[in-house]
């Protein structure tokens, strides 16, 4: 069961959004919010779904079906790096790697609300949509960030490498920016907004994840991973990494407006 009790939502010190709304939505239950522009629809929706806070009031949990991907982008750079030595540059690109993949999981797990009382909500809100797809994406990636400190000095940690410059780590900050982007960007496109089948996202999600990853010299992901896996000089992938990163950037801009497309299509 979906439950929010007593919810109410303001943005600083203005008027209040939401006042001590209470909404109880049982697994099966289609639940429909009326009301007119800036009614606060949207905004409960974000609370619902866990993309927003309530300035105060009691919502479910719903931190358990991230713990997933995040264990994921753990687990694969502890393996990937530990006790590694040498040059950075291939251990950040490990890191990267596991990265990617967690953000792909966590984005569709963000985009999709996979639990069975939130698929039943209906929000009718024509125009509203896109704030709410810029919220998941923005969500994603903020959180994306916060795991990429661990990406940065998880490896340092627990390796033997030479000396660390500002250029390793400024290299390593573009690598994992460079796969979070590309992976929200995979995980908007396979989730539920666009293919409505849980079987065709996993599907698609994992074929787009594999192709990024082993196509050879395929930018920006496995073309990255090649010249940081052959060039132990950080300092001369700053300018080649920062080229795929703008190209992340590109994609991710694509996959959101294509979504935006198809979920607009579809209200």
């Amino acid at each position: 069961m979906l439950r929010l009790e007593a919810v109410s939502k303001r943005y600083g010190r203005g008027d209040w959004v939401l006042r001590d709304v209470d909404v109880r939505a049982p697994e099966g239950e289609a639940v429909a919010f009326t009301g007119g522009n800036g009614s606060g629809k949207s905004t409960l929706l974000r609370i619902a779904v866990g993309l927003s806070k309530p300035t105060r009031g009691v919502v479910a949990d719903h931190t358990q079906r991230y713990l997933a991907p995040v264990l994921v982008f753990t687990a694969l750079t502890g393996v990937l790096t530990v006790n590694g030595s040498g040059s950075l540059p291939p251990a950040y690109a490990s890191s990267a790697g596991a990265l990617f993949v967690g953000s792909t999981w966590l984005t569709i797990a963000l985009t999709s609300l996979d639990d069975a009382p939130q698929r039943a909500i209906v929000v009718i809100s024509s125009g509203r949509s896109l704030k709410v797809l810029l919220a998941a994406v923005g969500t994603a990636l903020t959180s994306c960030l916060v795991l990429m400190v661990f990406g940065l000095l998880f490896p340092l940690w627990v390796g033997d490498y030479e000396v660390v410059t500002a250029s390793d780590l400024l290299l390593g900050l573009e690598a994992q920016l460079t796969c979070a982007l590309v992976g929200i960007a995979i995980g908007v496109l396979c989730s539920r907004l666009v293919l409505r089948r849980q079987g065709y996202a996993l599907v698609a999600a994992l074929a787009l994840v594999m192709v990024t990853l082993f196509v050879k010299g395929m930018p920006p992901v496995n073309r990255l991973f090649n010249l940081m896996a052959t060039t132990s000089e950080s300092a001369k992938l700053l300018a080649p990494a920062a080229g795929m990163l703008a190209i992340a950037a590109v994609i991710l801009a694509g996959s959101t407006a294509v979504t935006q497309y198809v979920t607009s299509r579809k209200e």
